[in-house]
């Protein structure tokens, strides 16, 4: 018996761990670890929404792979679901619900008898929406009676080998219903379930054309070199079939007038694009190049292929533009929390202020002004005096990164998400003391102050389900932190279905005491397809068709009066996890200042084919994209590295311009003709426009050289200059000469003239003098012995022979010269 005993120990300690628990099994669309043996996708609901002419069943479809090391037996999957959503939070939390709380099951339908490791199986399901006699074979049923937003589950059970029948996976979807059609269509006596009598919705709807940067930083403006990108991702992106033509194919769809619309979805629409990517399609219209490798912005590089589908993406968006409101994104994405900490004024002018009239210029219309959209649906103070202080008067946040202002003398730092769980913040907010200057004041000690910066929020729910649309769907930062997880884990069309619930359930749902209004926020490097950005149109268009809402224009909306309370920003903690980070701020600031120096000695002449702010402003823009949200939240390492890499390319070029202006060095000792003889200098310029310079020469004491104040140095050119010069001393001296601009900052490397004078200084003049102090003397001497008729000592010692024949010569030298003067 002890034998046996043993033997069926070992047994079990053998065959138990191959036998996974029910926990083992659980699904990963609440977020838990992710299945072992079975993976269920959603494929497709059909219809995504159920309105009053619907009928009373929808199909479901999905797909089941066998992802194990073994097979599952008795595959069967069936339909669950839970109660009707009825708190905002619950569009996402209701999806993390325990498999028990979707209450409302459906039968199980038999899948497959068996699956071996890595078979696929795709499988339907119809579904009834009530429970009704004499169902058809295979049809569950639901059981909805009345309009919402329904949570559903379809749970995947089977039979691994060598373990017992357990839940191996599920699915999770919302299933928005705006009114319940009859069980039987063709009894009309059964009207539909319409939801309660409420005000339609008025609403709002953003919609996003933006992309990272892609310019190869450190490249300054030419006149006709080619644009130079890390990638050629864009041209995918904007060629048919890409995300970008996709997103503008499905927008062109929407508001044709020949949908029915009546203009009510267009109305409600407003395009927010982002400056920096109409700047790199015009590019590369123009013809540009490739980095080979990314990582090596030095290596070589290959001709881009997608000037033809950036030609034609962008007349189709300047057809379309015109006729929608528009709104300019911060450039690049910027930072606003990053580019206040750098406080450059002129760096966080282009950032900001620029971007409207560089999408009015490229797109021929007048866009919304005054408006800001962080990327992160939230700001700091600083950032928000920084919006303030250059004119803006409206900032669009996620409605948990304000709060009301008597409610924060106990609050410090940032909130974490768990904290900004539900919201209950008006549409629009004034920000308690946060206020820009006022136009015209002029500068005083104490300027006076404009109205206080306020804040339009949006549902950060909807925004959330968003989000997580599309290709590499991100978690927002203003998500709290109890409904996070990896959204990943669910199909594209779970997320899809979610999304159409969150846009439903305003409608839906009326709040006492709320407003009935929504604003709907995808972020801004959005990756929804065509057909997803479709169905989320056709939704909207639905809700208004159905009088559950009503288009509500961006500038409706901006003019929405704000709430009385004062309210004050709440910078939310993942959103300062994500953020550009603090060690960026002063080397960018750097680098920000020393354009603004080289600006400021630069000339605009008529005749130069570039201008000082068409050269240097794609320099400025490097270092807005080094500060850049983009790709932030996908992987914040690599995101470092971009930026690190764009702001030493812009950090080179600095160096090389700023050198490229310089004296050129004469070649061994220059000599001067004379003590007062000008120094000859020849000073270039390799910039392609032209500047302004000083000469800085640190003159020794024997010389004193004159400063020949501002000159001008033409572009990509040479210039000589004479500085008068005064050298007291023959000896060779070192003269060091260098560049700077006419506010001192250095140019260039400085240089070593070494001078030499023909003049002799002091001792030539002592000598000259003594010469001429003996010449006198001697020539008084003689003239006062010939005075007093006696010989001159200094002829003593002549032969009076010699004395004789000299005077002899010298008279008929006298002579000789007569006669010709008579000839």
């Amino acid at each position: 018996m002890q034998r046996w005993l043993l033997s069926l120990f070992a047994v079990l300690l053998t065959v138990l761990p191959a036998c996974p628990p029910f926990a083992a099994a659980e699904p990963t669309g609440n977020g838990s670890s992710g299945p072992k043996f079975l993976k269920l996708s959603l494929d497709s609901v059909t219809p995504t929404a159920i309105v009053a002419t619907s009928d009373p069943y929808f199909v479901v479809s999905g797909t089941i792979t066998n992802i194990g090391d073994r097979v599952v037996d008795d595959v069967a999957v069936r339909i669950q679901r839970a109660a009707a959503v009825t708190e905002p939070s619950g569009v996402r939390s209701a999806l993390r619900l325990d498999q028990i709380n979707y209450d409302v099951n459906g039968e199980f339908q038999d899948i497959a008898e068996r699956m071996q490791p890595g078979q696929r199986k795709q499988f339907s399901l119809t579904v009834a929406l009530h429970s009704v006699p004499e169902l058809p074979s295979g049809v569950s049923a639901v059981d909805i009676e009345t309009p919402g937003v329904y949570p559903l589950l379809l749970n995947v059970n089977g039979q691994p080998a060598y373990g017992s029948q357990a839940r191996l996976d599920d699915a999770r979807f919302l299933l928005p219903v705006l009114a319940v059609p009859p069980a039987d269509p063709k009894k009309p006596a059964a009207p539909p379930v319409s939801p309660a009598p409420a005000a339609p919705v008025a609403t709002t709807m953003l919609w996003p054309l933006a992309d990272r940067p892609r310019l190869v930083a450190g490249r300054p403006g030419s006149p006709d070199g080619e644009a130079l990108l890390t990638d050629d991702d864009l041209a995918a992106s904007l060629t048919t079939g890409g995300r970008l033509d996709q997103l503008l194919s499905a927008l062109e769809t929407a508001i044709k007038p020949e949908t029915g619309s009546d203009r009510a979805l267009s109305s409600a629409l407003c395009l927010a694009v982002d400056p920096d990517l109409l700047i790199t399609v015009s590019d590369m219209i123009h013809g540009y190049r490739v980095l080979a490798s990314p990582s090596d912005p030095d290596g070589s590089t290959r001709a881009g292929t997608g000037s033809d589908a950036a030609q034609a993406w962008l007349d189709r968006l300047r057809a379309v533009a015109p006729g929608m409101c528009v709104v300019a994104l911060p450039f690049a994405q910027v930072d606003p929390v990053a580019l206040a900490a750098v406080g450059d004024t002129t760096l966080a002018d282009r950032a900001l202020n620029a971007p409207a009239d560089l999408i009015d210029s490229v797109l021929s219309v007048k866009s919304v002004r005054g408006v800001s959209l962080p990327d992160a649906g939230t700001i700091d103070t600083e950032a928000g005096a920084l919006l303030a202080q250059h004119g803006f008067t409206t900032a669009v946040l996620a409605d948990n990164a304000i709060t009301p202002a008597v409610e924060t003398s106990n609050v410090t730092g940032t909130r974490t998400g768990s904290e900004a769980g539900e919201t209950d913040n008006p549409d629009m907010v004034r920000l308690d003391g946060i206020t820009g200057p006022v136009a015209g004041a002029g500068d005083t000690a104490a300027p006076p102050t404009g109205p206080e910066l306020r804040a339009a929020t949006y549902d950060i729910w909807s925004a959330t389900a968003l989000a997580a649309v599309g290709s590499h769907p991100p978690t927002p930062p203003f998500t709290p932190e109890s409904v996070r997880y990896d959204v990943t884990n669910d199909s594209r069309a779970a997320r899809l279905q979610d999304a159409l619930g969150a846009l439903t359930w305003s409608a839906l749902n009326p709040q006492p005491g709320k407003p009935r209004s929504a604003l709907f926020m995808p972020p801004q490097n959005w990756g929804a397809n065509r057909d997803e950005a479709t169905a989320l149109l056709g939704q909207l268009d639905l809700l208004f068709r159905n009088n559950l809402a009503i288009p509500r224009s961006f500038a409706d909306l901006l003019a929405e009066p704000t709430d009385p309370q004062p309210y004050e920003l709440d910078y939310l903690a993942q959103a300062a996890e994500e953020a550009v980070p603090a060690h960026f701020a002063e080397p960018v600031r750097q680098q920000a200042h020393r354009i603004t120096e080289l600006m400021n000695a630069l000339v605009e002449i008529p005749q130069q084919e570039l201008s000082p702010r068409a050269f240097l402003t794609p320099l400025r823009d490097d270092l807005i994209r080094t500060l850049t949200l983009s790709d932030r939240r996908a992987s914040n390492a690599q995101a470092d590295t971009a930026a690190q890499r764009r702001l030493d390319q812009t950090t080179r070029t600095l160096d090389r311009l700023f050198g490229s202006v310089t004296v050129l060095p004469p070649g061994g000792v220059y000599t001067l003709a004379s003590e007062q003889s000008p120094l000859l200098l020849v000073a270039r310029n390799d910039m392609p426009v032209a500047i302004r310079v000083r000469f800085r020469i640190d003159a020794p004491a024997e010389t004193n050289i004159t400063d020949i104040g501002e000159q001008v140095l033409p572009a990509k050119g040479t210039r000589s200059f004479q500085i008068p010069t005064e050298v007291s001393d023959s000896r060779n001296l070192v003269i060091p000469i260098a560049l700077t601009t006419p506010d001192g900052v250095p140019l260039g490397d400085a240089v070593s003239v070494q001078v030499r004078s023909n003049a002799y200084g002091r001792v030539l003049a002592i000598i000259t003098a003594c010469a001429g102090a003996l010449l006198l003397l001697l020539a008084g001497r003689r003239l006062w012995h010939r005075f007093r008729g006696q010989s001159d000592p200094a002829d003593e010692g002549f032969d009076p022979g010699t004395q004789r024949r000299v005077k002899r010569y010298r008279r008929a030298r006298k002579q000789e010269l007569r006669r010709q003067e008579t000839r």
